[in-house]
């Protein structure tokens, strides 16, 4: 939209009848207008608006309205620009924006037809008119209004091969190109649409184009690169949710807060939990280990979080309201800390990728057999002792002053601390019972505390307080345990690490209480949780022992020393008696044997094994509510006087209604997204389908539906595909099969040059775009043309194949093998510091925030990777070799067996003579006896790395 209709030379093209604001009026003022006269105030001169009705036509300070309704010579606007004088004309010459006539004109014929405003065009919910016809009629209405003549109907072989890389990324095999050519029935082509939509590949492609949109990575970037732990289960998490078309509107419930949706989604096959995965979509941004500045820290990070969420869910630019209100479209400041508010009180943690039924069946069965061992206890011990009997606390009632208490588990519960993951249950350890095992004798009562070998060790689980303000030198923590972490998380920094943060995080290796120090003097003022877990990070990749566990009595803060006594806080009866019950028991006044206890105990034991820990992802969990203030001009240290409550946008529905939720109020945001009457939702991710499929989206700029966004090319059409979408419960896979079996998609990229002159950039798709294949399509198509590619889906990333020239902070030691194994680029490793050349060099967009819409460049790098890369080289052999395996192929079969691999049709007489000729000459150079080369493998590797480099084979045409 920013390329509209600006360039004083262009052809003078008729007026439009009726003069629509969003299609023709407004793309001329937010080229020309809205930087001083939009929606921010702070950039806003005269105090005049034109993005409002209210603003455009009130009365101006020197007199006069800027537009008159009905009266173009009555309003100012247009003797402004109209004007010949520099310091009157507008807009003002510095600006160097000049009006064309067009634009004048525009303007002047629509103040005359009433000057009427509109909300943006993508705010308005889509036309229920639209739901009518089909994709074909759109298209062909507006080829008809253009005088546009349609390509025809492309043949066969193109048509698989479309269809194939568009929906998995693969070439189609030979045999399924000749089956497809060889079925003359009608639904030939439905059925061919239907194999690949239903293949396992189909995913993995889907997949790749949704990780452009989450900055995929597996590592952390910076300096060191640090690994993601377990970011490659989201990887997995998103192929299997493609390949089991799990609804759109589910999707992105999992997303945003896929560990708070009540109703959980399974795997239907391997009864795993799936949900959850998804929120590590919230980790895969770039982290830095030393910040000088760990608040502003923070914000770039939620900045980032915003940016990726807002873009990727509603097409729109929130990030842009950072440091004041947008300057184009109708998003506040106080949006965007509304957000931020959001973000803040979300928690990242190391959650359990292999959560199932049985898992949490046995984790609820665990809790209930321990509060019936404590019911059994209770009712053998409370007929023995009397209230009397109660221990007596002859402890100074006086609180002590020099330390305060963060958190304290001696009682019956964890107070308001917040725990995740199975190791802690919802309970201390107030009154256990401990069993002799082979007398059944009991020993004593467990004293509270928190305790993550309730169930057993080895089982993943977090504990964490709730926010607060650092006011004190040390924070203080009594515990012990094995191999396994307390951490102070400041400003929600989870890259601690030495010369700056290091005193931050602490080991917890001792058998003993043991008083867990941390200076945290100079973050006063900065706010702060406690973070105590079982696992430790190894160089920030988390791990998990089968014997890891921890035990936590209270945290304190406290400035001088280590007080020499910290009073419980807990005032619960439970306390006393257990502590009488256990002095009875160590005088030997209380006896009690329970043998059947001691079988329970056992098999609680065993029953824990199941709970154990064994593969991790880094996601995220809720915290505690926060609510933002505004940092004035973007500035932490200048904050607005009140809060932002969280919320969604206010220009969209449900907007001006703030969050309930007692955490971050994530789930509430998925919500809003998904209200029926929210215009962008649907129309977003329809039209980033369409955009995977022609290679450009109804809205060209397929991340931002703003104003600076391009206008759609068939804004009916997108309606209309945006309503059938959730009409078929929000499948991708019938939005998919809706579109490739449409004429529109089926037709050839023929174009004549009556055609080319009227619509040269193919906007109105009179024939299919032509379009290059992505990096990692191509590398795929490589190794399928080689036959080497393996198939195997899921699991942990292959290596990058390290080359000499990379070097740098956080270099594997080790280099992956030159052929990925084999596997596909989507299983390749994505380290941000090493990121693979020939993946960048085809446009694989750099992992820092949401690419929709790669960049298609044509560049000599390009070709050079494609002639000199080592791995298409070794490829081109490798297919060589297998060719030459073929016994008893003439000259003319080889070649069609090479065609039908590349370009999955065959060669023409014309193609198999230049071939014989190539082969002469390649013959000639490397003095070889042309009779000879039938079986020299030099010769067919030159070759088959030639065809590597045509543009029929890069290209879907």
């Amino acid at each position: 939209m920013l390329l509209s209709c600006n360039n004083a030379h262009e052809a003078y093209k008729p007026l439009p009848k009726k003069v629509d604001f969003n299609f023709d009026v407004r793309p001329i003022l937010v080229q020309n207008c809205y930087l001083c006269h939009g929606p921010d105030p702070s950039s806003r001169k005269a105090d005049l608006r034109l993005d409002t009705y209210e603003g455009a036509t009130a009365a101006l300070k020197e007199g006069g309205h800027a537009i008159v309704p009905g009266k173009p010579k009555k309003s100012e606007l247009m003797y402004r620009i109209t004007h010949e004088d520099d310091d009157k004309i507008m807009p003002p010459p510095e600006m160097n924006s000049k009006l064309s006539q067009r634009d004048i004109d525009i303007l002047e014929k629509w103040i005359e037809q009433g000057a009427k405003w509109k909300p943006h065009w993508s705010f308005i919910k889509p036309n229920p008119e639209a739901a009518n016809n089909n994709i074909d009629y759109f298209v062909n209405n507006y080829l008809d209004q253009k005088a546009l003549s349609q390509a025809p109907i492309a043949n066969q072989n193109t048509l698989i091969r479309r269809v194939s890389y568009l929906l998995t990324g693969l070439p189609p095999l030979p045999d399924d190109v000749e089956n497809f050519i060889a079925d003359s029935s009608d639904d030939a082509y439905e059925k061919m649409v239907d194999k690949y939509l239903n293949s396992t590949a189909y995913g993995e492609r889907w997949t790749r184009h949704w990780m452009d949109l989450v900055r995929y990575a597996e590592t952390k970037g910076h300096e060191f690169d640090y690994t993601i732990t377990g970011a490659w289960k989201y990887r997995d998490y998103l192929i299997r949710a493609f390949n089991d078309d799990v609804p759109y509107d589910q999707l992105l419930k999992e997303h945003l807060a896929g560990d708070l949706l009540l109703e959980k989604r399974y795997n239907k096959e391997t009864e795993l939990l799936e949900s959850h995965i998804a929120t590590a979509f919230y980790a895969m941004g770039e982290g830095t280990h030393s910040p000088v500045d760990v608040r502003q820290d923070e914000a770039n990070r939620i900045d980032n979080m915003i940016d990726v969420t807002s873009k990727t869910f509603q097409g729109l630019t929130v990030s842009c309201a950072k440091c004041h209100d947008h300057k184009f479209d109708p998003i506040t400041a106080a949006d965007y800390y509304a957000f931020y508010g959001i973000m803040e009180s979300t928690r990242f943690t190391p959650l359990d990728s292999e959560i199932s039924k049985e898992k949490e069946t046995t984790a609820k069965e665990l809790q209930e057999i321990q509060d019936y061992l404590k019911t059994i206890v209770a009712k053998e011990t409370d007929s023995r002792i009397s209230i009397n009997e109660f221990a007596s606390n002859n402890e100074d009632d006086k609180k002590s002053a020099n330390y305060k208490i963060l958190g304290d588990f001696r009682g019956l519960d964890f107070g308001k601390w917040e725990t995740s993951g199975m190791a802690f249950g919802d309970k201390t350890t107030l009154g256990h019972p401990i069993i002799d095992m082979s007398s059944g004798k009991l020993k004593a009562l467990e004293e509270g505390k928190a305790s993550s070998r309730s169930f057993g060790t080895g089982i993943l689980g977090t504990l964490r307080s709730p926010d607060f303000v650092l006011d004190s030198d040390y924070i203080g923590v009594r515990a012990k345990g094995e191999s396994s972490t307390i951490r102070i998380i400041i400003d929600n920094f989870q890259l601690i690490r030495d010369p700056i943060y290091g005193d931050l995080t602490k080991s917890a290796n001792a058998s003993e209480w043991t008083n867990y120090t941390f200076n945290v003097g100079a973050w006063k003022g900065h706010k702060a949780y406690i973070e105590i877990l079982t696992g430790e990070y190894e160089e920030h990749d988390f791990r998990l022992s089968e014997k890891a566990f921890i035990e936590a009595q209270y945290a304190i803060s406290y400035d001088d020393k280590w007080p020499s006594r910290v009073k419980s806080e807990s005032n619960e009866p439970a306390v006393k008696k257990i502590e009488t019950i256990n002095k009875k028991i160590r005088k030997g006044t209380l006896q009690a044997y329970l043998p059947k206890l001691a079988a329970k105990i056992d098999s609680c034991q065993k029953l824990a094994e199941k709970l154990k820990g064994k593969s991790f992802f880094y996601g995220v969990s809720d915290g505690f509510a926060i609510n933002s203030p505004v940092f004035i001009r973007g500035r932490y240290q200048d904050l607005s006087e009140e809060n932002v409550p969280r919320r969604f946008l206010s220009a969209l529905p449900l907007g001006d209604t703030p969050f309930k939720s007692k955490g971050s109020g994530r789930l509430e945001l998925a919500d809003a997204m998904l209200n029926k009457e929210n215009p962008l939702t649907a129309r977003v991710m329809v039209n980033r389908i369409w955009h995977h499929l022609f290679g450009r989206g109804i809205v060209e700029t397929v991340d931002n539906f703003g104003l600076q966004g391009k206008l759609p090319s068939h804004p009916e059409l997108l309606d209309h595909l945006a309503i059938k979408f959730q009409e078929n419960g929000w499948s991708i896979k019938k939005m998919i099969k809706y579109i490739v079996t449409s004429e529109t998609f089926k037709r050839s990229t023929i174009v004549n040059q009556a055609v080319l002159e009227k619509d040269p950039n193919n906007i109105y798709l009179a024939s299919f775009p032509v379009r290059r294949l992505e990096s990692e399509a191509i590398r795929d198509g490589i190794l399928l043309a080689s036959e080497s590619l393996d198939s195997t889906i899921y699991g942990p990333p292959v290596p990058t194949y390290l080359t000499k020239f990379m070097q740098g902070r956080g270099r594997p030691e080790k280099s992956g093998p030159l052929n990925g194994n084999g596997r596909r680029s989507i299983y390749q490793e994505v380290r941000r510091n090493f990121l693979e050349p020939m993946m960048t060099t085809f446009d694989r967009p750099i992992p820092f925030t949401t690419f929709g819409k790669r960049d298609v460049t044509n560049v000599p790098s390009q070709s050079l990777i494609l002639m000199n890369d080592p791995f298409v080289i070794s490829q081109a052999e490798i297919m060589a070799k297998k060719l030459l395996s073929e016994n008893g192929l003439s000259f003319e079969e080889r070649i069609a067996w090479i065609y039908m691999r590349t370009f999955s049709r065959e060669p023409s007489e014309e193609e198999v003579a230049h071939a014989s000729e190539f082969i002469k000459q390649l013959a000639a150079m490397k003095k070889i006896d042309y009779n000879a080369t039938d079986m020299d493998v030099e010769l067919w590797k030159e070759y088959c790395h030639s065809v590597f480099n045509l543009k029929e084979f890069l290209y879907l045409i």
